[in-house]
């Protein structure tokens, strides 16, 4: 028996006027805004289409509002959902559609294209040289005694993405931060509709590097649900096992990289060298340390044969004891947590006014997990226990990255004891002409990407959605009353995508 993939979606196309009416709805029921995106409809006789997709606690809800040629834009939903306003923004610069009342500010341009054009719209010519052009972009201003501007980035001393921080200051006090991203604006999306389904997978692992597995799998959920596919137990335990070392990796490098902020070398030099020594095993087991191209339509690319097994096992709980005595430590050394509590806090209150999500929301008091809550297989058969913290400071968010990492251990353990027979991939029909979606629970929150196939399997449109879009506004209002040498201990506790917003 074939493993289901799928989660309970609805989809309704609304009237202008309901628009805002069912996204209130969605607020007061609960739900989270997980995405705002839109496409080009004009070849089809329409102008374009705007899409809200909204978490709920059992189940994911899509909006659709079409918006003709000749009208101005649509209702913005900031006022009720202010993460959407980012989202509106890249609307705004990638369509044309603009929302009335919104912030009118560019957000990925960076004058690359030339005002009025719209590069996902499917007149736009991306081959067609742009002069190069200065943009004065508008920053807020803060004005007072006392008051400093301090500019950092986009380009930074250490080998990170790029983006730009501005502070506004007094002394060394932080009266507000003010972000400027889209510095690594690929075309991403524009490239997808170039491709095949089958190759959008590969470029869609690669959205943003360290959630490889999460967007593969998301990508190819969406792709094995048009096609009418379902993949083997076998398969899906795979990928899990997969989607949980991808998140072990992660949390590793970032206690390592927060002990390391404050002021704690050992914690870096022992925690890159657990992640290093999982690397080494992915190598081993898998073939590749970064699992860019394990997951692929209909399963995964790989197996693992008994050796391989055994090994991951002595990792498995070789790793467990060594976590546990770090984090001991880390508990135990009160210059570490000096530097961690009552640092960068989010209360529940601003989490869930904001839309936080994934693992800062987790943080935050706001126990959402799709692992959970939304289980596909074989997380429908493990419990997950879900990590939470509610004092939404750094030692919040370092306490969840301990408790998720053990219980990713407990996961792994799991389903390599009891990993199913029979094939690790199935093959996949021709997909159909349709939308669908894949959902799935990365180490940063939950990733979306929307699939829009036409024929023969060809790509029409496709977003893929990180959880930074969300987050990267809230660590704006973390750091307010801190000190700016805080601002990188606080920034590394939320560790966001550059790429995986910017797309």
């Amino acid at each position: 028996m074939n493993a289901p993939a799928s989660r309970p979606i609805e989809i309704e196309r609304l009237l202008r006027g309901q628009w805002t009416l069912h996204a209130r709805a969605e607020r007061d029921a609960g739900g989270v805004l997980l995405a705002l995106w839109a496409s080009d409809e004009r070849d089809r006789g329409g102008g374009g289409v705007l899409r809200a997709a909204f978490l709920r606690a059992d189940r994911l809800r899509v909006l659709e509002l079409p918006v003709g040629e000749r009208e101005a834009g649509f209702p913005s939903l900031a006022p009720m959902f202010p993460s959407a306003a980012r989202m509106e923004r890249a609307v705004q610069d990638l369509l044309g559609l603009r929302a009335e009342g919104g912030d009118a500010r560019p957000w990925l341009r960076h004058a690359a294209w030339p005002d009025g054009a719209s590069p996902l719209r499917r007149d736009f010519d991306p081959a067609r040289s742009v002069a190069p052009q200065t943009e004065d972009y508008a920053f807020v201003r803060v004005e007072g005694e006392g008051v400093h501007e301090i500019p950092v980035g986009p380009v930074h001393a250490g080998i990170i993405e790029p983006g730009h921080f501005r502070f506004s200051v007094v002394g060394e006090k932080v009266l507000r931060l003010e972000q400027r991203l889209g510095y690594v604006h690929k075309g991403i999306e524009k490239r997808l509709e170039q491709l095949s389904a089958i190759e959008g997978r590969r470029l869609a692992a690669r959205v943003s590097g360290d959630s490889a597995v999460a967007y593969s799998w998301a990508y190819c959920q969406a792709l094995e649900t048009l096609a009418g596919a379902t993949i083997t137990p076998r398969g899906a335990a795979l990928r899990a096992i997969a989607l949980e070392r991808e998140r072990i990796a992660n949390h590793l490098g970032d206690l390592g990289a927060l002990g390391n902020d404050a002021g704690f070398a050992f914690g870096l030099s022992q925690f890159m060298r657990l992640k290093e020594d999982l690397l080494r095993v992915n190598q081993r087991a898998f073939g590749a340390r970064y699992l860019m191209d394990y997951v692929l339509p209909g399963g995964v690319g790989g197996e693992l044969d008994a050796a391989a097994v055994e090994t991951l096992l002595a990792q498995t709980r070789s790793l467990e004891a060594e976590v546990r005595a770090l984090r001991a430590i880390y508990d135990d050394h009160a210059g570490v947590q000096d530097r961690f509590r009552s640092c960068g806090i989010v209360t529940p209150e601003l989490a869930r006014e904001l839309g936080l999500i994934g693992l800062a929301a987790r943080a935050s008091g706001q126990a959402r997990d799709l692992r959970a809550d939304l289980p596909c297989s074989p997380y429908d058969r493990l419990g997950v226990q879900v990590a939470m913290r509610s004092e939404g400071d750094v030692a919040a968010r370092v306490a969840v990255r301990f408790d998720e990492t053990l219980e990713s251990l407990r996961l792994c353990w799991e389903l390599l004891q009891s990993l199913p027979s029979g094939a690790a991939r199935v093959d996949l029909p021709q997909p159909t002409a349709g939308i669908a979606y894949g959902l799935v629970e990365g180490w940063r929150g939950p990733i979306l990407v929307a699939l829009e196939t036409g024929p023969v399997g060809s790509v029409r449109r496709c977003h893929p959605h990180d959880p930074s879009w969300q987050n990267w506004p809230l660590l704006e209002h973390a750091v307010i009353g801190n000190i700016v040498p805080d601002f990188p201990l606080i920034n590394k506790s939320f560790n966001l995508s550059y790429s995986g917003q910017d797309l």
